[in-house]
């Protein structure tokens, strides 16, 4: 049977480690490779990356050796956004596009930032505002060594969102979307997914799940089962070649 590359990338202040549960729900024919960010999980001792152009790069060179072979991307929130501009960067560089990509908690990438900038605010305003999300466990800002480790990360990922500048792409994706979405996320509304639209050439697919933002993390098993069946249905149509640039 034909296998796929899935490449899964975290969202702000998240490692590698949020997908490895994930590999014992996968179908056999899906290899997942979580994608390590520069200054946490096993590269904890690299610089932490805080501007998009850089972050891209990072992550494009440490995936392209996998790229001549079918793959996909799955992206959530700050992941979802960096997803969309990989797209870019890999088309920029001559590489085939994913068969599939999946954006999940993530508003349309042409869509405006949020007005309320945080990632340079005190640390009690700042940690105040990330506990709003809900992703994150409060015990973590009470414990000293573990804010001290994780304060930084979530800032550079922060300033990374805020700072981002949308520029109309030269060419729109080449891959079916899938959009995936808490039914409780706050953060996200229905109109702002259905704009993923607008930057891909194929279609796109709401798919709606219980929870809230970190939904993923609450309903692993129906995200990764939809996972399983969209990148089956490419086994099983013999859909599987690399679409072009």
């Amino acid at each position: 049977m034909k296998k796929i590359n899935l490449f899964c990338i975290p969202f702000a202040g998240g490692s590698a480690v949020v997908y490895s549960k994930w590999k014992k729900n996968t179908d056999s024919f899906i290899q997942i490779h979580e994608v390590e960010l520069p200054g946490r999980g096993r590269r904890m001792n690299e610089p932490l990356i805080d501007n998009m152009k850089a972050m891209v790069e990072d992550i494009f060179y440490s995936i392209k050796n996998n790229l001549t072979e079918p793959y996909a991307l799955f992206g959530h929130s700050m992941g979802g956004l960096l997803t969309y501009e990989l797209c870019h960067k890999i088309q920029q560089e001559g590489y085939p596009a994913p068969v599939h990509v999946f954006v999940s908690g993530r508003k349309a990438p042409q869509l405006k930032a949020r007005k309320k900038v945080i990632h340079n605010l005190s640390n009690e305003e700042f940690i105040s505002e990330i506990i709003k999300y809900n992703g994150t466990d409060k015990m973590i800002f009470e414990n000293k060594e573990l804010a001290e480790i994780f304060l930084p990360i979530l800032r550079a990922d922060f300033k990374l969102i805020e700072t981002y500048e949308f520029f109309p792409p030269l060419q729109l994706l080449n891959s079916n979307v899938s959009v995936f979405h808490g039914i409780d996320d706050k953060a996200v509304n229905f109109d702002e997914l259905s704009l993923w639209s607008q930057v891909t050439k194929k279609e796109i697919e709401i798919q709606n799940f219980p929870g809230g933002h970190f939904f993923i993390n609450e309903y692993t098993e129906q995200v990764v089962g939809k996972v399983n069946e969209t990148l089956g249905s490419l086994i099983n149509e013999n859909t599987l070649e690399l679409p072009v640039v």
